[in-house]
């Protein structure tokens, strides 16, 4: 296909696809004539990918030209590809409330008690430190109590999630629904606890007729 089709395939305007060629975001097009290049299916997954990473994933040009170096990469495996998408995504806490060190020091624990295979150095640790904090912070400390039966939740929703990701064939389609099935699950997820909250409690403090 040209590069007209391509656009129309996509949804990516010309001028836009052009710029990511030059920024080495997607592979040029096999030229056909000293003015005329074509396209495939590869160009149009790519696109899709790119445009899945900025506007989901909210990534900016150099972090998704790491990611997709991730993709391209030789023999990575498919956990180190789904791996780096998982941390661009995912940007650091800004906050820092007093407790911190106590509250790394459970997340760690957490992490060990659960055989997490996971680098200490990966963002939602420190994000899940900081939660923990400032819970101790307002006096709320008791839901540690509480934070392995989190733990047991999140384990099967993310089993769900790579279930999920798995249907795709390639490794850059992987990705993509790594990105997108993250943002917009995590709207999903926040939105079914709200309603599960609802029904959780209307299970355990609505009294029906007759009930006292």
């Amino acid at each position: 296909m040209r590069i007209g089709e391509l656009s129309r395939a996509t949804g990516v305007a010309v001028p836009t696809i052009k710029y990511y060629v030059r920024e080495g975001l997607l592979p040029a097009g096999r030229l056909t004539s000293p003015n005329q290049a074509s396209y495939d299916e590869g160009h149009v997954r790519r696109l899709r990918l790119i445009r899945g990473l900025m506007d989901v994933g909210g990534l900016s040009v150099s972090v998704v030209r790491e990611v997709l170096a991730a993709v391209d990469s030789p023999g990575e495996s498919v956990h180190k590809v789904l791996g780096a998408a998982q941390l661009a995504i995912t940007p650091p806490p800004t906050a820092t409330p007093d407790g911190m060190e106590e509250a790394r020091g459970k997340v760690v624990a957490l992490i060990r008690r659960r055989g997490w295979r996971v680098e200490l150095e990966n963002p939602a640790v420190e994000a899940l430190a900081v939660a923990l904090a400032t819970f101790q912070g307002i006096g709320r400390g008791e839901f540690e109590e509480i934070v392995d039966d989190y733990a047991d939740a999140c384990e099967r929703v993310a089993a769900a999630d790579l279930d999920w990701v798995g249907r795709n064939a390639e490794v850059d389609g992987m990705v993509e629904t790594v990105v997108v099935g993250t943002v917009l699950g995590d709207a999903v997820l926040m939105a079914m606890r709200r309603l599960a909250h609802v029904e959780a409690s209307a299970r355990k403090y609505e009294q029906g007729p007759g009930q006292g």
